[in-house]
């Protein structure tokens, strides 16, 4: 018997009048446990955080000879490897790419989306079980970076997190790409150019190799460092014509790395009921090092946390998702 997978549209009051201009109606994915329809139980939910340049909708994305992440779900849930609950794929798209989902004043907020809109909407319209206990937050790569956000703001909503390959440690996730920006933004004549003819190519033609790197790190400067007035209302931690680091402004990224404001948020992370950190060891973004130094972090400060790695890379890794929700689920209260 399977379940089913429901397509709701809600909307956000959060995202109303975002900078960019994104819509504050989103579609909202949410996956019902088989014998949902028929019956009147509550359920446990679980919150899947979309990676950067992914969408609510790509969850659902074909994959030749592997099956995405809702059917994996169903899978374990159809198996009896976990107990049923509730899916909840919201879209974390952004015309940046993504939004780290924090708040920002020059992407959105993006943190009370989930916890406050997404959340709320999921209680009222679903048989849930409304309490911390019973939620899970999940997420890969800024995914698994949202799940620590939430971690760190919102334990009175998220009893259980998973962080998959994590963005932590920035010096070695994204400083080694900020040369490369540099150079993209130099010969395009600034930030605002480069983001027109990008986004005029991605329509009219295609993405270049350099485009991901550029638009990661305009994104990230959106998402740590944003000021209303410069261009994007960004900030970058490099300056464009000589290359030169900023150090007020890379400092602005590292208060929101995870190696820095775990430590410092311990008390709220202690309230978690379950924390799954895992990541590749041959992430191609050095992940796997910031990853151990938060598992580490919060096992010194008294936190419960399973950490694991595993022989593979970045991407293409959403097997390991029936690895943390195997972990994760059956320790979501039920009633």
């Amino acid at each position: 018997m399977k379940g089913v997978l429901e397509t709701q549209e809600m909307h956000s009051p959060a995202l109303e009048s975002n900078p960019l201009g994104d819509p504050a109606r989103r579609q909202l994915l949410v996956y019902l446990p088989p014998g949902y329809v028929e019956g009147a139980r509550r359920y446990p939910a679980v919150y899947f955080l979309n990676a950067f340049s992914n969408s609510g909708k790509s969850w659902t994305n074909f994959s030749a000879f592997s099956v995405s992440v809702p059917e994996r779900l169903d899978a374990l849930v159809a198996a009896g490897t976990i107990p049923p609950v509730i899916g909840v794929f919201p879209d974390g798209w952004t015309s940046m790419g993504g939004s780290q989902w924090v708040n920002s004043d020059a992407i959105g907020r993006y943190r009370d989306f989930l916890a406050k809109d997404v959340v709320g909407f999921v209680d009222r319209t679903y048989r849930t079980v409304p309490k911390a206990v019973a939620r899970a937050v999940v997420g890969h790569s800024s995914g698994g970076y949202g799940a620590l956000v939430m971690g760190r703001y919102h334990p009175e909503i998220f009893s259980h997190l998973s962080a998959q390959s994590p963005d932590a440690y920035f010096e070695y996730c994204y400083l080694p790409d900020l040369p490369k920006a540099a150079s993209a933004l130099l010969k395009a004549g600034g930030v605002e150019a480069w983001y027109q003819d990008f986004t005029r190519r991605a329509r009219e033609t295609k993405a270049r190799g350099d485009d991901f790197t550029v638009i990661n790190v305009l994104a990230m400067a959106a998402a740590y460092s944003p000021k209303k007035g410069e261009p994007l209302n960004l900030e970058l931690p490099f300056d464009v014509q000589t290359g030169r680091m900023r150090l007020d402004v890379w400092n602005r990224w590292l208060v929101h790395d995870p190696v820095r404001f775990v430590p410092k948020f311990l008390d709220a992370f202690r309230k978690q009921k379950t924390v799954f950190i895992d990541c590749g060891s041959r992430d191609e973004f050095n992940l796997r090092w910031g990853a151990r130094m938060v598992a580490e972090d919060l096992k010194n400060g008294g936190v419960e946390a399973v950490h694991e790695e595993f022989e593979d890379g970045h991407t293409g890794v959403n097997y390991r998702f029936e690895r943390s929700l195997s972990v994760i689920a059956p320790r979501l209260a039920s009633e």
